[in-house]
């Protein structure tokens, strides 16, 4: 089992502790099949991977990838981004991905021969570009993606909480009750999905066209009240974003596939992750 980042650094009183839904997204990436599949998708010479991970948090699952791209991507030479609403969650993705990786988020109960964070490690030559305080992906050149990372707010809610502003983290609250208002609508921004708890996740599978470059995968986490089996047969029909046909052109089409699940738990959060790309027909 490969060791997961330290997040004791985090403050889990705005930034959404990782829990069932973020260590499935660490399970999923270092399984067999996908470290097989990803090692062969991004096989050297081609240029380094450029890895986004969207809604970051703790930054626990792009560190994750990062700290062990030599064993789930076959190569040490990545270059990773982040984006998030909150502020103090691109702060707190920035420190997670310079972090040495150790056992357990408390670095107290890692053993001293804990693996070391890429910074650490003169063998991974990965560059952790920025944390940028952006709504999805909008911040990204078009193309410029190679593999993107989102675990959505996915719980079905009445509305999508408004985007953040600079009051909410500048201006000091002046009572219990106005911080504990804050924290909740910090918060709620990591899990509030609005209608089926897809308004978010829809918003970013639109976007992937745009941002993925022509070898770029997405993974994508849904809850079983966001009908993944149908989310995957509707982006297999997926036309956008493809080479047109013809003389000198290439065909592709847009694969889905479930790459991962929470097990056999009963009720609408059992999870999954759809991975999702192009390829040459």
């Amino acid at each position: 089992m490969l060791p997961t980042p330290c997040t004791a650094h985090v403050p889990f009183d705005t930034i959404y502790e990782p829990a069932e839904d973020s260590y499935l997204f660490l399970d999923t990436l270092s399984s067999a099949s996908e470290t097989a599949w990803l090692t062969q998708h991004f096989a050297a010479p081609n240029p380094s991977p450029t890895i986004l991970e969207v809604g970051s948090g703790s930054g626990v699952v792009l560190a994750f990838l990062v700290a062990h791209s030599p064993t789930i991507l076959g190569r040490a030479d990545v270059l990773s981004l982040a984006t998030d609403l909150n502020r103090t969650a691109c702060l707190a993705t920035r420190e997670t991905t310079t972090t040495p990786t150790t056992n357990a988020s408390n670095p107290a109960a890692a053993p001293a021969s804990h693996s070391p964070s890429p910074r650490a490690n003169p063998a991974i030559k990965s560059t952790h570009l920025a944390s940028v305080q952006s709504n999805l992906a909008a911040a990204c050149k078009p193309g410029s993606i190679d593999i993107l990372l989102f675990n959505p707010p996915y719980v079905p809610t009445d509305a999508v909480p408004r985007a953040p502003t600079a009051a909410d983290f500048d201006a000091d609250p002046q009572s219990r009750s106005e911080q504990f208002e804050r924290e909740s609508y910090l918060l709620s921004l990591t899990y509030a999905g609005g209608r089926d708890g897809m308004e978010i996740t829809e918003r970013l599978l639109a976007d992937l066209p745009r941002v993925l470059s022509p070898r770029g995968v997405g993974y994508v986490l849904l809850c079983a009240q966001n009908r993944p089996r149908e989310v995957v047969e509707r982006i297999r029909g997926w036309t956008e974003g493809l080479e047109s046909e013809g003389e000198g052109t290439t065909r592709r089409r847009w694969c889905a596939e479930m790459a991962g699940f929470s097990g056999t738990k009963a009720g609408w959060e059992k999870l999954v992750i759809v991975r999702v790309w192009r390829e040459d027909l």
